[in-house]
């Protein structure tokens, strides 16, 4: 089950629903167990290539390429530049780069007029997390805090 708020947003004047992430994350140890549960490869062999994954993907992308992982999708560099901009084309450099950031596209597959992310579920189900009590994250119903375990953002 995925969650959301109400967040009212000043722009249209209305509320809208904003996912919300329950719990902790789930860390690597776990993620290659659940790996392992539903493949041929032991929990340490999948963290090892896990590992090595984020390595390779930096490297391939250092080269000016993206990378496509398929079931998964896309990775490529974006650059920032913001305040740094120059009156032409000619004298654009790299030292007006501010920043890289990777950015991802989830594997999509389209079915005739319809477009699915590999990474959605099929039915996913949404519940207002203002409706929920005592929530951890875990499927258990207790509470992991204060807060019940809410996080805003999960990536900072």
């Amino acid at each position: 089950m995925a969650f959301f708020k109400p967040i009212y947003k000043k722009l249209s004047k209305k509320w809208h629903p904003q996912a919300v992430s329950v719990g902790k994350p789930i860390e690597m140890d776990e993620l290659c167990k659940q790996i392992a549960l539903i493949s041929t490869v032991s929990s340490a062999d999948t963290k090892a290539t896990l590992e090595a994954l984020g390595l390779v993907l930096g490297t391939c992308m250092n080269t000016g390429r993206t990378v496509h992982v398929e079931g998964l999708g896309t990775f490529y560099y974006t650059c920032i530049s913001t305040g740094k901009g120059v009156d032409a084309a000619e004298k654009v450099n790299a030292n007006q780069i501010s920043g890289t950031r990777v950015r991802f596209v989830p594997e999509s597959h389209r079915q005739g007029s319809t477009i699915t992310r590999g990474l959605i579920g099929e039915n996913v189900t949404w519940a207002n997390i203002n409706s929920i009590s005592q929530l951890d994250g875990t499927g258990s119903g207790g509470s992991s805090g204060g807060d019940g375990g809410i996080e805003e953002n999960p990536l900072g």
